[in-house]
């Protein structure tokens, strides 16, 4: 399997996903990537009805993810993966996936999270998973949208998340 673009934004896919990243990542398939969304089914339907023409949708766990990129009948496939959150692309790079770059587009706010940019608010466990990543090697980088200057994600968050 080819990874054109690995993308966290937490709406999934709408307007700007549709229009404007699915052509940026130049994929057959978008696969949306998370144990929650494939358990919903509603939401899984949702998400696969709102795909911009042309575009195959595929809603997985975690689990499946890893398999089907270990699948030999899928290696010439090329694919954009879509994650609500930094904490399930760590799952699925500990399974053997090999992501070496991250666009972080959105993470709404909710309770118990921080706001760090107009469109990115973390927790602890954003916090841990993102320097996780970072320290395999991981490129983190803020976009929110494709005219945005690339932000260096790490960077940003050791301001507001400094390690003692």
């Amino acid at each position: 399997m080819i990874i054109n673009l690995v993308r966290i934004d937490d709406r999934l896919i709408h307007g700007q996903v549709t229009t404007v990243w699915t052509k940026e990542a130049k994929a057959e398939r978008i696969i949306v990537v998370s144990d929650e969304v494939a358990n919903d089914e509603i939401r899984a339907t949702l998400v696969k009805q709102a795909a911009p023409p042309g575009i195959k949708v595929s809603v997985v766990s975690i689990e499946k993810a890893a398999a089907v990129y270990k699948n030999p009948k899928y290696e010439n496939d090329t694919v954009f993966y879509l994650f609500t959150n930094p904490t399930d692309i760590l799952r699925l790079i500990e399974q053997g996936v090999p992501i070496k770059s991250i666009n972080i587009g959105g993470m709404s706010f909710k309770a118990g999270k921080k706001q760090i940019t107009k469109a990115v608010s973390v927790d602890e466990n954003d916090v841990s998973a993102f320097r996780k990543m970072h320290e395999m090697g991981v490129d983190l980088c803020l976009k929110v949208v494709i005219t945005d200057l690339n932000v260096d994600f790490i960077k940003l968050l050791e301001q507001e998340f400094p390690i003692n």
